[in-house]
């Protein structure tokens, strides 16, 4: 993101999607292969012999498959379930500047929606009780076309909201930084988006 600042674009604040979508992938990052060890282990043990003892005979034949369906079970939850949603995360980012509002999905297929704060009419936060408990929110962004644009699930949505608001109050007329507001110079040094002058939420 320093790299695509406009000359005297300021970054006031990054952060990404609450968190809360990634307590059932954490929870069964830790449980499954709690479930998928205790398994194999019962199977070795001949668990399933004295399920069906008709078949006792034959299940040592069928242990090692069916501790592989075991582990394969597992690394499908993984890989296929919580992996994605981690991914998933990790890939948005919001991001709001001295000018305008970035929101960035995906990693290897990406989309920008992109919000100039000098369009912006009015900043609306949408809540169920779960967000209002997390103090998260959707922010809806009025620009005076007939779809508003919303970014979901903001963390401190309402410290979010006023970070917009203070960012369009404090744009000068026209909507545009001057060259000499920021701190971009002729040798191509962006400011870090911790540092000084900005704020970096998560």
């Amino acid at each position: 993101m320093r790299k695509e600042l406009f000359p005297g674009e300021q970054v006031i604040v990054v952060t990404r999607p609450q968190p809360r979508t990634l307590i059932v992938p954490a929870l069964l990052f830790i449980l499954v292969p709690a479930l998928a060890a205790y398994a194999s282990a019962w199977i070795v043990k001949g668990g399933p012999a004295q399920l069906v003892p008709l078949i006792r005979a034959s299940t040592r034949e069928w242990t090692p498959w069916l501790i592989g369906a075991c582990i394969t079970l597992a690394a499908w939850v993984l890989l296929g379930y919580c992996l994605p949603r981690v991914m998933s995360w990790q890939a948005t980012k919001y991001t709001l500047t001295s000018q305008r509002l970035v929101a960035r999905y995906g990693m290897l297929r990406r989309r920008d929606q992109q919000v100039s704060l000098a369009t912006i009419r009015n900043v609306v936060i949408h809540q169920s009780l779960l967000q209002r408990v997390l103090r998260s929110g959707n922010i809806s962004l009025d620009t005076g076309y007939p779809s508003s644009t919303v970014v979901p699930d903001v963390p401190e949505a309402a410290t979010f909201r006023n970070f917009i608001l203070d960012a369009i109050h404090d744009l000068p007329q026209g909507g545009v930084l001057g060259a000499g507001g920021g701190p971009y110079n002729a040798a191509g040094a962006w400011p870090d988006e911790t540092r000084e002058g900005g704020r970096d939420e998560r």
